[in-house]
């Protein structure tokens, strides 16, 4: 398993900051700095973030256990922003969460991130949301097709050798099984998790609230354009500067 491949990063926390400081800010505040802002890019890249937040899915989540290798954590990632999944979970039991810039090919920009050490600061409020823990397990009673039907899905997927932990395990109130034919009784988590969510996110119209996909698409624009903290501090909004392996130019080295 390759924790010293090159070219990966943490993900989670340099995007925190930025998060933190758009999370209390209202929905007024938040259009206020998309005029600001969004004369800066095209017309064309405008539409095409307005199309994709308008997709986005509050309603499926994803919950990684303690993931090791940075491919498969840059592939959950890639998988979450091409099925429209807007918020990642992850436990880091003993390590940081690292993904291969390689692999996720930006994805990172698109998906929020929250990391935490322990069990509790992630589950209880996807519980107090109302949100189902589905597991993964060879054995499971549902189907992919069936996670469609669940209102709020919060996928639970286990490290890469030791599957998903007893103490999140025991949250979880169903489980879902892959259909295999083969010698083979489970499958790479990356390959797991795009198979899942591909069935979880079928048919789902976008919903994150209002709110939501104006911080999104506030998010997006400082990501976007290097020059936007200091436009927004010009006019009494300070926001830190973007994570510094958001964007093309990012600087990588080994970790």
């Amino acid at each position: 398993m390759r924790r010293t491949t090159e070219n990966c990063f943490e993900v989670a926390r340099p995007q925190r900051a930025l998060l933190q400081a758009l999370a209390g800010v209202s929905h007024e505040r938040l259009r206020e700095m998309r005029r600001l802002l969004e004369p800066f890019i095209t017309a064309e890249r405008a539409a095409r973030l307005d199309r994709v937040f308008a997709d986005r899915l509050d309603s499926v989540t994803v919950l990684l256990d303690a993931p090791h290798d940075p491919h498969n954590g840059a592939a959950v990632i890639r998988s979450c922003d091409a099925f429209g999944v807007h918020r990642l979970a992850v436990l880091e039991r003993r390590e940081s969460f690292l993904a291969s810039y390689t692999v996720a090919r930006g994805a990172q920009r698109w998906v929020q991130i929250q990391a935490e050490r322990e069990l509790e600061p992630l589950v209880e409020p996807l519980e107090a949301e109302g949100y189902e823990l589905i597991g993964t397990h060879p054995d499971g009673e549902l189907l992919p097709g069936e996670l469609a039907r669940i209102p709020k899905l919060c996928l639970v997927l286990g490290n890469e050798r030791e599957g998903i932990g007893p103490d999140l395990a025991a949250r979880c109130r169903r489980a879902v099984r892959i259909p295999m034919r083969g010698f083979v009784e489970s499958l790479n988590v990356s390959v797991c998790a795009a198979l899942l969510l591909s069935a979880a996110t079928s048919g789902r119209p976008g919903d994150l609230s209002e709110a939501e996909r104006e911080r999104a698409m506030v998010r997006a624009l400082i990501l976007t354009l290097p020059q936007a903290p200091a436009i927004l501090a010009a006019l009494g909004f300070e926001v830190p500067p973007p994570e510094p392996l958001a964007g093309r130019s990012a600087t990588r080295s080994p970790c």
